[in-house]
């Protein structure tokens, strides 16, 4: 288990410094990452270690699948998770994405609320809510290119699995 997961950790962090400094997560580092985890899983647990490595696999590919499709995630950030999923198996994947999720989320507020004209943008939010306590309706502009922005994802995926495993104890 110690060496599932250094080298997971290791994939993860050279993920992360590539997407916040180059907003991607290279091939050359994914690709050797399955070899490795299919060929740990399977060393260490036999043909139970390669199936579970797999549908580990499947499963992260799937949860980021549909959100790739739809212009709203980067590939290399679907292919980390799904090689996540192999590292550490189905239910450990769908365990670390709530947290990616959380993560994610919080990371698309930050970003959000640097942008410039924030502040103005939420004020105008506030003065909506408070004039809807009264029954007045303000107008609030929403643009699509001011809720439009680019952060590196995989930030959040690897936060989230380094907080699953924090919360599993998965170390040793």
């Amino acid at each position: 288990m110690f060496w599932i997961n250094a080298a997971m950790l290791a994939i993860l962090a050279v993920s992360v410094v590539t997407d916040l400094k180059n907003r991607k997560i290279y091939n050359k580092v994914i690709y050797p990452g399955f070899a490795a985890a299919f060929i740990l899983q399977t060393g260490l647990q036999g043909w139970a270690g390669l199936g579970a490595a797999l549908a580990g696999s499947a499963v992260g590919l799937g949860l980021l699948l549909i959100p790739y499709l739809l212009g709203g995630m980067g590939a290399g950030d679907v292919k980390l998770l799904a090689l996540i999923g192999a590292f550490k198996g189905t239910g450990f994947v769908l365990f670390a994405a709530a947290y990616m999720a959380v993560f994610g989320a919080v990371m698309a507020l930050i970003v959000l609320l640097l942008r410039p004209g924030a502040g103005q943008w939420i004020r105008s939010i506030v003065y909506y809510l408070y004039g809807l306590r009264y029954g007045i309706k303000l107008p609030v502009e929403f643009s699509r290119r001011r809720l439009s922005a680019v952060y590196p994802y995989g930030v959040a995926i690897a936060g989230g699995a380094v907080a699953g495993m924090l919360q599993k104890g998965w170390w040793g």
